[in-house]
């Protein structure tokens, strides 16, 4: 079984696979990558099922070093490693890969043919990072062992997926009703606190709703108001119950966009019907897809 050395393990380097489901009433929300589409994307390009676990690197990339010769893929932002992005690449045992500092987005995947093999915590590799379910970030001096869980021939050439910019597309959330257009005629700005757990944005205060609002549960990319009108978006390592009033939720199609904000860029957002939602994830998956031809 081969082996990946830590030399140095970035800002904040986690394993993360797709997350663990069906724990919110536990309060256990499901974490995994905050760019579900890179880390899809990398493990199909490398030959693994799509949920394999992969290295989610924050704002600055990692040293590592492989002992086997292998497959690796770069997906999401591009972390100046001198390694094309989105393409399956055969490495020499030996190889070190440096990754520096993210050019563009927050987040670089790092994926591995056969995986990152880790213990499962209630089914799922992913590092919670608030409360260290299922491991912690990576450290100086760390090995990482490889897994035999590949299915697939690697595809050495691809292209990034199709290019989406503008506003963030939403649907109404469950107290849309109690909220005016406020939320859709300003750009925001994502500040500096901001995490795993929620972005808080920086702009026009929305006029909360006041009155009784009974604690529920919430979704992952819902857009909660707090009293301040500051909006916030809930993300992968968000609580699993809230009590503040939600006028929108981000569709799942933009959902890995989240995991690309950094602090001080700034967002939009534009309401969408659940049928065009449902019409881009298709689109997108049709694209994943096609990386299996």
């Amino acid at each position: 079984m081969s082996r990946i050395r830590v030399i140095e393990p970035g800002f904040q380097t986690t394993v993360q696979d797709l997350g663990r489901f069906g724990y919110a009433h536990l309060g256990v929300s499901a974490s995994g990558a905050a760019d579900a589409l890179a880390l899809r994307a990398g493990n199909l390009l490398v030959g693994n099922p799509e949920n394999c676990p992969a290295l989610e690197m924050t704002l600055t990339g990692g040293v590592f070093e492989f002992e086997a010769a292998t497959v690796v893929a770069f997906t999401g932002s591009d972390f100046d490693s001198g390694l094309p992005l989105w393409e399956g690449i055969a490495i020499q045992a030996g190889t070190v890969i440096r990754c520096g500092v993210s050019r563009s987005g927050a987040r670089c995947y790092l994926a591995v043919r056969g995986g990152i093999e880790v213990p499962k915590v209630l089914g799922s590799a992913s590092t919670h990072v608030l409360t260290g379910l299922g491991g912690r970030p990576l450290r100086q001096s760390d090995v990482l062992r490889v897994g035999a869980a590949s299915i697939r021939r690697p595809r050495t050439s691809s292209g990034p997926p199709p290019l989406i910019s503008g506003s963030l597309r939403v649907t109404d959330g469950p107290q849309a009703h109690r909220f005016s257009s406020e939320l859709y005629a300003s750009a925001y700005e994502v500040s500096e606190a901001c995490n795993r757990m929620g972005l808080r944005l920086r702009g026009p205060a929305i006029h909360s709703p006041t009155g009784h609002l009974l604690t529920e549960g919430v979704a992952l990319g819902a857009v909660q108001v707090p009293p301040d009108g500051q909006p916030i978006i809930l993300f992968v390592e968000h609580q699993t119950t809230g009590g503040y009033p939600k006028p929108a939720n981000i569709i799942s199609a933009d959902l890995w966009r989240i995991g690309q904000l950094r602090p001080r860029d700034h967002v939009q957002f534009e309401r969408v019907t659940i049928e065009q939602a449902l019409e881009l994830l298709r689109e997108q998956e049709k694209w994943l897809y096609s990386l299996l031809r």
